[in-house]
This record gives structure tokens, sequence and C-alpha cells, in this order.
């Protein structure tokens, strides 16, 4: 765990799980803005970690930067226990991380089921639980927050050829409602299903071509940004106090057709 500031404890602190680029990075540099001191979690891409954290440290937030593999299931509640002991609070955490591709079922493994599963679903829910009491203890006037980051289509949208992903956002999806229920009064759990708001940098997904396919079944006619998310992320983490188990679709519209 890098250590550059420490946290006073007098401005809410948010944790951004893959919080080292794309929409991570949005999101956590969008708290950073809105007053929040950030955690940074990644993985391996520690150098693009440490970019965010200059970045959130730019407008005006403390920031460390945690380094954890989610898909250690056995592992991770003793190092995230060992990170709530060193924060002195903890008022947001965002659930962004995410494994993702497509599994068509000819070619799913047990491997790559569980791979998906233990990154998508169960790290949220051992995340959830081992910061559930610093949460429960946020001084703000709406409480802490979870917020989840979903997907339009495992909401009633499938895709072909994404069964194992799917599955695994879905059980997300239902961890933000049980918990909705669970963690009331003291703490809002709501998620944000967006549509493509970062095209994926490598695959098909990555062609032109369909990407303007996708786009034409899109009212709005244009991908989201992740600028766009990173802003729902933080009305419903920090002002939509009276939302929760809540799933707000960000996707220009893609849901009606």
């Amino acid at each position: 765990m890098s250590t550059p500031d420490s946290f006073s404890g007098q401005r809410p602190v948010a944790l951004v799980t893959g919080a080292a680029r794309r929409v991570g990075r949005a999101i956590a540099t969008e708290l950073a803005l809105r007053g929040c001191d950030v955690v940074i979690h990644a993985n391996t891409s520690l150098d693009e970690a440490q970019e965010t954290l200059d970045a959130c440290r730019s407008r005006g937030a403390r920031a460390l930067i945690w380094a954890c593999d989610l898909a250690q299931s056995n592992a991770l509640p003793a190092a995230a226990g060992e990170l709530a002991r060193s924060l002195p609070r903890l008022d947001v955490l965002v659930h962004n991380a995410s494994v993702y591709g497509p599994s068509p079922l000819a070619e799913v493994t047990p491997e790559r089921a569980l791979a998906d599963f233990a990154v998508n679903a169960l790290a949220p829910l051992l995340l959830s639980k081992v910061f559930a009491p610093l949460l429960r203890s946020s001084p703000l006037a709406s409480g802490g927050a979870i917020v989840a980051l979903a997907d339009i289509h495992v909401l009633g949208r499938p895709r072909r050829d994404f069964v194992s992903y799917a599955m695994a956002k879905a059980a997300l999806v239902q961890m933000v409602e049980c918990l909705a229920r669970d963690l009331a009064p003291s703490v809002r759990v709501n998620a944000v299903a967006p549509g493509v708001v970062a095209w994926p940098e490598h695959g098909y997904e990555s062609d032109p071509s369909m990407q303007e396919a996708y786009l034409r079944r899109v009212p709005l006619a244009r991908p989201g940004t992740p600028a766009d998310t990173a802003k729902a992320v933080v009305f419903l983490a920090l002002d939509a106090a009276y939302t929760t188990g809540t799933v707000l679709r960000l996707d220009g519209g893609r849901w009606l057709t």
C-alpha cells in the first residue's frame, strides 16, 4: 500500500476499485473534485494508478494507492481488513473493477466462470462486508454509500456469447438490492448500469464497424464517456440522499431499443 498522504479524517474518504485508468480514474478524480480523499485500488497497473493519484492530488485531495488482486478471494478479506484498520473513516465504496470479455457457451470453462464471478461479484460482496462498519459510521448527512458498476445488458437485454460475464454481473445487481436492505438505514447501496461508456481497447468491440452498428441502436447516437459515468456514480454516492436499491441506467436510451 502506497501512503504518500495521510488522511486526516476531516474530509470524506472514498475507495474506488479498478481506479488506475479509464472509467475508474474518472470516478476517482470526480470524487476528489467533490471534496473526497481517495483510496485508489489497482492490481498490476501501478504506474497508471500513480497518474490517477497525481490527478486526485491536483484537485486538492489526499490519496493513496492500494495494490490488491481482487481475484484472490481467500486472501481478500485480510488485505481489506488491513486497509480498513489504517483508515480514519470511509464514506464511499465504489465497486468499479471488472473482468470483461465474451464467453461463448462452447468455450466456457469452470476456471473462466469462476474468474468472472470472483472479480465481478464475490470481491464486491467481500469488500462490502469488510468495510460495512466504517461505512455505517460515516458522519455524512446522507450516510455511507456503496455504488457498484453493473451493465444494462444484464438487466433483461442479454447479449449473445457473454453468458459467464453476464451471470456474474447479474449477481452483482442482486447484491446491490440485498445490501440496500441489509445495510439500511445507515448505508445506501445503488448501482450504475452503463451501456457503452468506454469502448474495449482490444477484441472485436474495438472494431469501428462493430461500434457503428451498436450506436445505430442508441437513440442519442453516440457512446457515453467515463466522465458521464463518474458524474452518475458521484450523484448516487453523495447527492441522492433518499435513494437506495436503485440501478441507474446510463445508456443513451439503448434500453428502449
